[in-house]
């Protein structure tokens, strides 16, 4: 089975080619893990060993990124509410900056920028090294054997990254803004239980994973379609995390809005 693109004529209709290719791509994917999952051949080892990948590459950045923005959220949020005498409301904004957005896009970009390159640049020397299509020709699909893994690998670990980026973040605002700006411990936690709901944690994990789906399919897609040699590894490289970055905060922007007009916000009722 070909991953190659037909020959376009503009920029433009390459670059509708391409969505349409990504598209059937992302089909063929979700169908093919169906396909696995129902006769019981996943390759589990395959999904571990990425996700061991994944975890290892992500975890330290993600935290390096938490932990600083905690911060920032707690000194900005302690500033702007002293002047205007709202000392208690700072787990409140920490609740939506950090758990509602925060989280799952620091996950996203670490998963595209990070582990998606990687995965790319893996699944492109392959491709150019023709070991994908001789594994086609013998009877060994592609996407099941490389590309499945990999987006479930893409989903544990965006889950379980969004949850710890959570409550590392939440805990370095904590610690800042009692510590340092002396705000009450009560007042921050109240606020935090008050306009947070389990609704928001669990969209939270919603976003991330769905953020991992698309880091993993465009890695996948742009590393197996990849052609030119090694310049052309480099060049799909870049593309997927430039494409992975565009449909991350899309998506976002989309899930976003849909949660706000399904389940209206603490206080609209």
């Amino acid at each position: 089975m070909s991953f190659e693109a037909p020959p376009s004529r503009t920029a433009l209709g390459d670059a509708f080619t391409q969505v349409g290719m990504l598209l059937n791509f992302s089909v063929r994917t979700f169908s093919t893990l169906g396909t696995v999952l129902a006769r019981r051949r996943l390759a589990w080892r395959e999904v571990l060993e990425q996700a061991w990948f994944l975890a290892s590459v992500t975890t330290f950045p993600s935290l390096l990124v938490t932990i600083p923005l905690g911060v920032v959220v707690a000194l900005n949020v302690g500033s702007m509410a002293g002047q205007l005498g709202a000392e208690g409301y700072g787990g409140a904004v920490v609740a939506f900056v950090i758990v509602a957005q925060a989280s799952p896009l620091i996950c996203a970009l670490m998963i595209s920028g990070v582990g998606g390159s990687a995965m790319c640049a893996d699944l492109g020397a392959r491709k150019i090294r023709e070991e994908v299509d001789a594994m086609e020709v013998m009877g060994i699909p592609a996407v099941e054997r490389f590309v499945v893994p990999r987006v479930l690998a893409a989903i544990l670990v965006t889950a379980l990254l969004a949850c710890l980026v959570m409550a590392v973040g939440i805990t370095a605002s904590f610690a800042f803004q009692v510590i340092v700006l002396g705000d009450s411990p009560g007042s921050f936690l109240a606020s935090l239980t008050q306009f947070s709901r389990l609704e928001d944690f669990l969209v939270a994990e919603l976003k991330a994973v769905c953020f991992g789906i698309l880091a993993a399919l465009v890695a996948c897609f742009k590393g197996l379609t990849a052609k030119g040699g090694p310049s052309g590894v480099g060049d799909a490289v870049n593309e997927a995390v430039v494409l992975a970055f565009i449909l991350v905060f899309v998506a976002n922007t989309v899930l976003t809005e849909l949660y706000s007009a399904i389940v209206p916000a603490r206080g609209a009722y």
